[in-house]
C-alpha cells in the first residue's frame, strides 16, 4: 500500500473454485435455480460492491462458465492445497499492477452469502492493528454446537457486533453461559499480511484442527470478527445442494 493510501480503497474479490470436490464433484458447475453455483457466487460478490470479482480456477470448464455469463476468470494451477494458495497465485495475474490493498477470499460453495454480509468481512480493516478480517453468526440450532463440522470462534468482544479471535475450534467452545459462533468461511486479508500468511508453514495446532486460519494466529497475525445475523449454506454434499436449491427458488430475485 503507498504512503498515506486509504487502507480501505483498492478491493480486490478472489473466488477460488475447482471441480475436484470429495463429496460433490463438479459441484461449482451444478445448477441451482437456472445459475451454476459459481456464477451464483460470483453474482452474489458483484451486488456487494466492495471491488471487482474474479474467479481463481485449475478449469476450463469453469473458467468458460465464467466468462460466458459476464465475468473474469484466472486460470492457476491444479495442486494447489488450500483455497489461499490459490488466491494468491492468481492475485499476480489478476492484479499485476499492486492496485489492490484488500484481498478477499470468498468460498465459491456459498450461494446463499448475502451482499451485505460479504461487505462485513472488509469492517474490521478500518483498524490499522488488524491483519484479516472474517464473519461469524451465533449459533442457534442445539445440533450445531457439538457438531464438529461447525466450526466455532473464541473471542473476545472489541465493539459492536465485532470480536477479536482468540481460536477456532471443531469443539464445543467457550465452555460456560453464553453464545457460541458459527464461523463462516469468508476472509478480508491486507495484501501484505496474505504474503506473510501463504509464506508460513502449516502450524501444529491448524494440522490438529484441520483449521487453517489457525496458522496466522499462531504467527501472531490478528484476525477480526463481524457478527452477522445469518448462517450462510456452504454446499458440500448432494443433500446441501438440494437445500440450496429450494432455498433459492423460493426466494426473490
Amino acid at each position: 500500500m503507498q504512503a498515506g493510501g486509504n487502507p480501505m480503497t483498492g478491493i480486490l474479490v478472489l473466488i477460488p473454485a475447482r471441480m475436484a470436490s470429495t463429496r460433490l464433484p463438479g459441484k461449482p458447475l451444478a445448477d441451482i435455480a437456472g445459475e451454476p453455483m459459481i456464477v451464483r457466487v460470483m453474482r452474489q460478490a458483484q451486488a456487494a460492491r466492495i471491488g471487482p470479482v474474479v474467479v481463481a480456477t485449475d478449469s476450463e470448464a469453469i473458467a468458460a462458465c465464467v466468462e460466458k455469463s459476464g465475468g473474469r476468470a484466472v486460470m492457476t494451477r491444479a495442486d494447489h492445497i488450500s483455497g489461499s494458495d490459490r488466491i494468491f497465485e492468481a492475485l499476480t495475474a489478476a492484479d499485476p499492477e499492486h492496485r489492490a490493498n484488500i484481498i478477499v477470499n470468498l468460498q465459491g460453495d456459498l450461494p446463499t452469502l448475502p451482499a451485505s454480509d460479504l461487505a462485513r468481512s472488509i469492517e474490521p480493516l478500518r483498524e490499522p492493528g488488524v491483519d484479516i478480517g472474517t464473519l461469524a453468526a451465533e449459533i442457534k440450532r442445539l445440533e450445531e454446537r457439538t457438531d464438529s463440522n461447525v466450526v466455532k470462534v473464541i473471542g473476545t468482544p472489541v465493539g459492536q457486533a465485532r470480536l477479536r479471535a482468540l481460536y477456532f475450534s471443531r469443539a464445543l467452545a467457550p465452555w460456560g453461559p453464553g453464545p457460541l459462533f458459527h464461523h463462516i468461511g469468508v476472509y478480508a486479508y491486507r495484501r501484505e499480511a496474505l504474503h506473510r500468511f501463504v509464506d508460513l508453514p502449516p502450524s501444529p495446532l491448524e494440522q490438529r484442527e484441520k483449521l487453517e486460519q489457525l496458522r496466522a494466529l499462531e504467527a501472531g497475525m490478528r484476525i477480526d470478527v463481524s457478527i452477522v445475523d445469518t448462517i450462510p449454506l456452504g454446499v458440500d454434499t448432494p443433500e446441501d445442494l438440494e437445500r440450496a436449491r429450494k432455498m433459492l427458488a423460493s426466494s426473490p430475485s
